[in-house]
């Protein structure tokens, strides 16, 4: 098909402009007219009236990395949602690199399982290795790649719990500035995750360097999203002026009881501070209060000391359990111990990888504990991490309503779904309906956003945060990423009780000029585009 003519919709055009009735012309994979009445002959000819028109959704914060080498259908949740395009690599979890020793590459592999799913046995270790494999493999979306710093990390020196060596620093600024070079949309840290916790502020500034030279953006799960949550944004902050890069401070949220609704106000005012001295920081957010990432993230660094292999081994231990019980009943300053801020009774084990514990799936960690005959819930986390070599998926209940609404108002902030991807049918349901669910329940039900606020935070604002350019907007010469559909009838089904359901109601979503769902169904079809940020 190589002309699409959509009649008498109203346009949005993802600028935040108002919503006006138009007819639009796609020829090929761009847009070439938008006007009042277009009378030209297409192949394909759509009557919108009364339907939304608007571009294709930008989910800039997504864990299928590997999906496109091991899932034929992984897009179909993507096209439900209208998602056109992803950015992939976040949370400084990546592919790659990947370290030629292949001892070294399945830890991180494995270490990375609840977060990207399974990795098959691959030759992909370098971001080069990375970009020609997506150029190979058929893509639903479009897919934008950056490198984690975690990956980086963990390449180059393990699970070390020790600085950077001059030689290793060197080494690490090298792959990041490859990644760069091939066009790389940003370079990702996991500051809260194993091994990059054990870095400073300043080794941070001093491996990002090459993304200010690039002038690309630094994504951050910043150190702690709890009781330190404020310090770790200002850190953040530090770490992007230090580095001369753009900061965007990843699913920006307030974490545990006590620090709801005021803690995410102290760090918003440091946030405006930054800005309003000119330094570049954004966040995103993705509409849910609980969260969802590996259960190693509940074991203390100073219980792991560097040697992640070797604590999974001793959690299998009556001495280890002990050890890892007394880590997780103490404070700590610069880590964040959910087990006392939220509590084990937060904690929802979503993802198994071993048959015999799928017993466990949709239970808390403390009903877990007491249904099966653990001593306590930190015996039964022991236990599972133990078994499953720390593939575990939980989500955790960490956030309150009132203070995702107080990030979603920020007009600098984009909507996210944060999707991971462990092997599980019980999900959470952010990865079925995080953007749909923007338009029915924050739009249509609590008025939060004006349906062209809306769209532009899913739309303008990531695209060029991301430096997709031609994307994220409906106007003459973009990119030909379209949805249509009716805002009435649009909507998420995904709960937390019941979150592997389809979204519905989209009534067509183009790619790259190619209708790739039509009536609320994906067509099995391939039109997206492995995307590369040009080097100016």
């Amino acid at each position: 098909m190589t002309s699409i003519l959509i009649k008498n919709g109203w346009i949005y055009d993802g600028l935040g402009n108002q919503p006006y009735q138009s007819d639009l012309y796609i020829q090929g994979d761009r847009i070439s007219q938008i006007a009042e009445k277009i009378s030209r002959e297409a192949d394909l000819v759509v009557d919108a009236a009364g339907m939304a028109v608007t571009p294709g959704f930008i989910d800039i914060h997504r864990h299928c990395d590997a999906k496109p080498f091991n899932s034929l259908n992984f897009g179909d949740v993507l096209l439900t949602q209208g998602i056109t395009t992803t950015v992939v690599g976040n949370c400084g979890i990546s592919m790659t690199p990947a370290s030629a020793d292949p001892d070294r590459a399945r830890q991180m592999y494995d270490f990375d399982e609840p977060v990207l799913g399974p990795i098959k046995d691959n030759q992909i270790q370098t971001y080069h290795d990375y970009m020609k494999g997506l150029d190979k493999v058929g893509l639903p979306v479009n897919f934008a790649s950056m490198i984690g710093t975690g990956a980086v990390k963990i390449t180059v020196k393990g699970f070390s719990d020790t600085p950077y060596t001059e030689e290793e620093m060197t080494r690490a600024k090298s792959l990041i500035e490859e990644a760069l070079e091939e066009g790389a949309a940003g370079v990702s840290v996991g500051i809260m995750y194993l091994p990059e916790c054990y870095s400073t502020t300043d080794e941070f500034a001093r491996l990002l360097e090459p993304v200010g030279r690039y002038k690309r953006v630094v994504t951050a799960h910043i150190r702690g999203e709890g009781d330190s949550m404020v310090d770790s944004v200002r850190e953040i902050i530090e770490i992007g002026r230090k580095a001369g890069c753009a900061v965007e401070i990843s699913h920006f949220k307030s974490c545990g009881i006590s620090n709801w609704r005021k803690e995410i106000h102290r760090a918003i005012g440091l946030i405006e501070e930054a800005r309003a001295s000119g330094q570049d920081v954004t966040c995103d957010f993705y509409p849910y209060e609980g969260g969802s990432t590996a259960l190693t993230t509940m074991v203390p660094p100073v219980y792991v000391a560097g040697n992640m292999a070797d604590a999974l081994k001793r959690l299998g231990t009556p001495e280890g359990v002990e050890q890892f019980r007394e880590a997780c009943s103490v404070s700590y300053d610069d880590w964040d111990n959910f087990a006392i801020t939220l509590g084990w009774d937060r904690i929802i084990i979503s993802g198994v990888v071993k048959e015999h514990n799928r017993k466990f799936l949709g239970m808390t960690v403390t009903e877990a504990a007491k249904v099966f005959g653990f001593e306590d819930a930190a015996a039964c986390a022991a236990y599972l991490m133990h078994d499953e070599g720390g593939k575990t998926a939980i989500i955790n209940m960490s956030m309150c309503q009132d203070d995702i609404d107080t990030v979603a108002k920020l007009p600098y902030s984009t909507v996210i779904s944060d999707s991971i991807y462990a092997d599980t049918d019980t999900p959470h349901p952010r990865m079925y309906g995080a953007f749909p669910k923007i338009i029915r329940e924050y739009v249509k039900e609590r008025g939060l956003y004006s349906m062209e606020e809306a769209v532009m935070k899913m739309t303008s604002l990531p695209a060029i945060r991301m430096k997709l350019e031609g994307r994220g907007k409906l106007a003459e010469g973009a990119f030909a990423d379209v949805n249509v559909f009716d805002p009435d009838k649009f909507r998420d089904n995904a709960t937390f009780s019941d979150p592997a359901r389809m979204s519905e109601g989209l009534a067509m979503c183009i790619v790259n000029g190619q209708v790739a769902l039509r009536d609320g169904k994906p067509l099995g079809k391939y039109y997206g585009k492995n995307l590369r940020v040009k080097n100016k």
